[in-house]
């Protein structure tokens, strides 16, 4: 099983089809992001990343749902992270 997460592109970067890349924002952290499987991406649209290849375009409603589970999960207290569940 594989993970991609949701990011908004910021700009892009180069035109070029195999180094088309762009900075991809996640929650505040920017990233550079490959492209060249979503030739179609513009600046402002959300795109799935995994392994810094975004793999697909998305529309803005699924990245916020998918940002939101995102949040929940990482809301949650575990002993791991030095709290005590009930």
């Amino acid at each position: 099983m594989c993970l991609a997460v949701p990011g908004k592109i910021e700009s892009i970067d180069g035109e070029d089809s195999i180094f088309h890349t762009g900075k991809v924002g996640f929650g505040g952290i920017v990233k550079s992001v490959n492209l060249a499987c979503v030739p179609e991406a513009r600046p402002g649209d959300y795109v799935l990343v995994h392994a810094g290849f975004a793999i697909s375009v998305i529309d803005e409603e699924e990245a916020r749902k998918t940002i939101e589970c995102f949040d929940e999960i990482n809301s949650i207290e575990t002993p791991e992270r030095g709290h005590e569940t009930p």
